[in-house]
């Protein structure tokens, strides 16, 4: 059975949440190493009706989502950041999952597990459902600031992930700007562009904001810094919630209730679960030395449990193993 060590003290809602979305994962034939406070979380765990293929992990530090010292970070070997990343480091886990604060996320993967060889900076990958197809959209908040040179990477990173994961054999990746013409954008996009048409990558050029959703663009994978990126990946749950409400409001008040009832309810749900954020869980950490999920901090039970899924997926489909040589070969 795949082991995924979660972050029980991560998240807007934590402990609560993230012990509830455990016993739900773990009722899937997920086994989960939960880490955090061993006191709190046996009490969350008893009151959420406890799990058979549970084990908790004492780690007595949590970091708190306003945390900002990353070098301070560094050092807090007792939080359950950093213990949940040694069980994947040493093998006792293979996936790490946190609701928590990125940055500490970020800083303490590269700690722990160390970058994948040649890579400059990891990037978080997120999964964006389209009519057609997924797409994954890095960086979605790791790296505030970059330089091409890291763009150029993460478009590597991209696809070597969809290739692995999504079995895309030739993933076409666009460079997110203003304008579709090769000349647009400023002088950092300029260059990642002509840098990317030099690639051997299958570049497909600029694509628009709404090619992200639309389906119009064949692309696969979309790189930006992760500034823009986390912007537009919070900019479209937050609209595909609204509509998704709307619909079912007006459905709501134009039908009646055991109509709407049977005859949308299906459909409805159908679409709730394509669109909704809380069904991928969250983003992928790619470029460090094992497999990490990183969702979001307002994630409720059933977005912690569906980001556990994704880790034991990505776990099992060998993506540790596949990714690394892949990568390094790529970014070198």
């Amino acid at each position: 059975m795949t082991v995924v060590a979660l972050d029980g003290m991560g998240g807007d809602h934590a402990p609560r949440a993230t012990v509830e979305g455990a016993v739900r994962a773990a009722g899937r034939g997920i086994e989960i190493a939960l880490v955090g406070d061993e006191a709190v979380l046996a009490r969350e765990l008893e009151l959420a009706g406890g799990g058979a293929s549970i084990s908790i992990v004492h780690a007595p530090d949590a970091i708190e989502m306003g945390d900002r010292s990353a070098m301070g970070m560094r050092n807090r070997r007792q939080s359950s950041i950093y213990v949940g990343m040694e069980l994947v480091k040493r093998g006792a886990a293979e996936a790490f999952v946190s609701l928590g604060n990125t940055g500490a996320v970020l800083a303490l993967g590269l700690v722990v597990l160390g970058r994948r060889q040649g890579v400059e900076r990891p990037a978080l990958g997120a999964l964006l459902p389209r009519p057609d197809r997924p797409m994954l959209l890095l960086d979605v908040g790791a790296n505030v600031e970059c330089r091409a040179s890291h763009l150029v990477q993460f478009a590597h990173l991209g696809a070597e992930y969809m290739r692995v994961f999504a079995g895309v054999q030739s993933p076409g990746v666009g460079l997110l700007n203003i304008g579709g013409e090769a000349t647009k954008g400023p002088p950092l996009t300029l260059e990642v562009h002509r840098a990317l048409a030099a690639s051997d990558l299958r570049f497909v050029g600029n694509v628009e904001g709404s090619g992200i959703v639309s389906g119009d663009v064949d692309v696969d994978v979309t790189v930006t810094d992760g500034f823009t990126g986390n912007i537009v990946l919070k900019a479209i749950e937050g609209v595909t919630t609204v509509m998704l409400e709307d619909v079912e409001e007006a459905a709501r008040d134009l039908l009646p209730p055991h109509v709407a009832g049977l005859e949308l309810g299906p459909a409805l749900e159908r679409v709730r679960r394509r669109y909704d954020y809380r069904s991928y869980g969250g983003g992928t950490l790619l470029g460090v030395n094992g497999i990490v999920i990183i969702g979001h901090g307002r994630s409720d039970a059933e977005a912690v449990a569906n980001a556990v899924g994704t880790a034991a997926t990505v776990a099992r489909q060998g993506m540790r193993e596949l990714l690394g040589p892949a990568i390094s070969e790529q970014v070198e």
